[in-house]
């Protein structure tokens, strides 16, 4: 296909305008076929093999023909999932209104055909402009060997997964002005990373707020999650909604996340819980902050630290081993680099310098496989079901035992963290007590918070504020941190990942009353990538 070529859809039905591109004259009235379908070169054989340059362009053409003429049917049946088409295409014109649209495709890119969209949407007498672009894929049947469109709900539109569905109509809740603390609009333009968590806070709080429903354009999911609209024909009246959030941590932690394909950081209230700043990148779609799971690396140390100095198996001041490897129940494990410090240094040392060995070689002391999954749960909040006002997943720290259990001690294996659960850790620490992280006020829907059955001690406490201080100061944390002022402390972790040829970068760290805990996925050292995201966010909303 040539640039040009445009398909229009009049009064909620498709038809083609010839663009420069060979396609002829096509309407609803008159057809390549005479009797309104449209028809694509067939052969008996049955090929294999990537399409070709003509087969692509054939079937391109032919599926737009057959959309643009309002036949469902036929389009769909140009596709490798006809089933699954013929209602998404039917659906564009009969559900989402679509009335007046010009689709204009740009030149195939091997198998790829990509568009841009520019339609119209009417109902009940109101009408908007709605631009977007899209993509289709030609692909070899595998039975058929014809060459279908390999459908996708995304040909439709590109934000519509598998089972959602396009409406337009009177919004099911009213629409919602969400403002930060200090009552700065929050808006998914600028800030795009709370583009789901709006989403979600308008369906749950919409119809609580004093708004009343506009007239939109919206993808209706299948799985639960709340609607996402896509256009505003007629404005509600907004209720407002005051969350936690900080504009400015917000927008720098917006910032620091694009500097890598995929990352994510939260920032949370020490001494209430709660959040400042959340941000992906990807900005759209899975909210891995606040819902993803994976090892978070050294960063867990901080729990097992405490635990240790709970067990008064350790303090910060004490003399501890740091050999290059460390063997448990047969299971190896090693520092970065196999690095090793003298024994006559101290435990804050080797939390400060992240050495693996100096908590694998205390684990004989503990006498209790499941003590670290414990004090996760009993003091740091991990696994107690929190209510932040949006879906989250608050951590998993699974009681193990022998090689498995060790692996924890160092944020490995079965751990499941995301970096809210991180901050929250943070947080924990640094007033030793913890506070369930949320993003609307309790009082607002009457949920309860989670509590942990109990604190830290006040010179457990203490000690790990002087570690991770350790670590901000001159440890592993020094670079990233060396821009943060105030009362500043941190804590790096490298998560290794079956199959990924570089580690996770994460990285935790505080400055007077706001924590911050970020990963960078194959970021490396923590201190490299996720470190420079979490000192962003902490300068900004400090």
């Amino acid at each position: 296909m040539r640039s040009g070529a445009k398909v229009a859809v009049i009064g909620g039905v498709f038809v083609l305008a010839a663009g420069g591109i060979g396609y002829g004259a096509y309407s609803v009235l008159e057809s390549d076929t005479g009797d309104g379908t449209s028809t694509v070169a067939e052969s008996t054989e049955v090929k294999t093999g990537p399409p070709s340059e003509k087969e692509i362009a054939e079937t391109s053409k032919g599926f737009l023909e057959a959309w643009a003429s309002g036949d469902a049917t036929a389009a769909a049946l140009l596709t490798d999932n006809e089933t699954a088409a013929e209602p998404l295409l039917t659906g564009y014109a009969e559900d989402a209104h679509v009335t007046k649209a010009v689709i204009t495709p740009g030149p195939a890119v091997g198998a790829k055909v990509p568009y841009t969209v520019k339609a119209t949407v009417s109902f009940e007498g109101k009408s908007k402009p709605w631009s977007y672009s899209s993509e289709l894929t030609v692909v070899r049947g595998l039975t058929t060997g014809k060459a279908l469109v390999d459908w996708d709900p995304a040909v439709i539109h590109p934000e519509l997964t598998e089972g959602a569905v396009l409406k337009t109509g009177e919004s099911s809740t009213a629409a919602i002005e969400a403002v930060d603390r200090n009552g700065t609009v929050l808006d998914k333009e600028t800030y795009p990373s709370l583009g789901t968590i709006l989403d979600s806070l308008r369906e749950k709080y919409g119809s609580t707020t004093g708004g009343s429903p506009g007239v939109e354009t919206w993808i209706e999911p299948a799985d639960g999650q709340p609607d996402t609209t896509l256009l505003t024909l007629a404005k509600g009246k907004p209720g407002k909604l005051r969350t936690t959030l900080d504009a400015n941590a917000q927008a720098a932690a917006e910032k620091a996340v694009k500097q890598f394909s995929s990352a994510s950081v939260v920032a949370v209230t020490p001494s209430t819980g709660a959040i400042r700043a959340v941000a992906n990148n990807p900005a759209t779609g899975f909210n891995t902050a606040m819902q993803g799971g994976q090892a978070p690396g050294s960063t867990m140390k901080i729990v097992t630290a405490a635990m240790l100095m709970e067990k008064g198996l350790v303090s910060a001041n004490s003399p501890v081993e740091c050999p290059k490897e460390a063997t448990w129940q047969g299971r190896t494990f090693h520092n970065l680099d196999y690095f090793e410090l003298p024994p006559t240094d101290t435990f804050t040392t080797s939390f400060a310098r992240s050495c693996n060995t100096a908590f694998i070689k205390l684990i004989d002391e503990t006498e209790d496989d499941a003590a670290l999954a414990k004090e996760a749960r009993d003091v740091f909040g991990i696994g107690l079901d929190w209510k932040t006002g949006v879906v989250s997943v608050d951590g998993k720290v699974p009681e193990e035992v022998g090689g498995e259990a060790a692996a924890q001690y160092i944020g490995q294996g079965t751990i499941q963290m995301n970096a809210l659960n991180m901050a929250s850790v943070t947080a924990t620490a640094r007033t030793g007590t913890f506070h369930q992280p949320f993003l609307v006020a309790s009082e607002l829907d009457g949920r309860q918070f989670a509590t942990a059955s109990r604190s830290l001690p006040q010179n457990v406490t203490g000690q790990l504020n002087d570690m991770m201080r350790a670590t901000a100061n001159w440890g592993t944390g020094k670079a990233a941190m060396a821009s943060v002022g105030g009362d500043k402390g941190a804590k790096t972790g490298s998560a290794e990942v079956d199959g990924q040829g570089t580690s996770n970068s994460w990285f935790t760290g505080f400055s007077d009353d706001l924590a911050a805990a970020a990963v960078v996925q194959s970021g490396g050292h923590g201190g490299d990538a996720a470190g420079p995201v979490v000192a962003a966010v902490l300068a900004a909303g400090s």
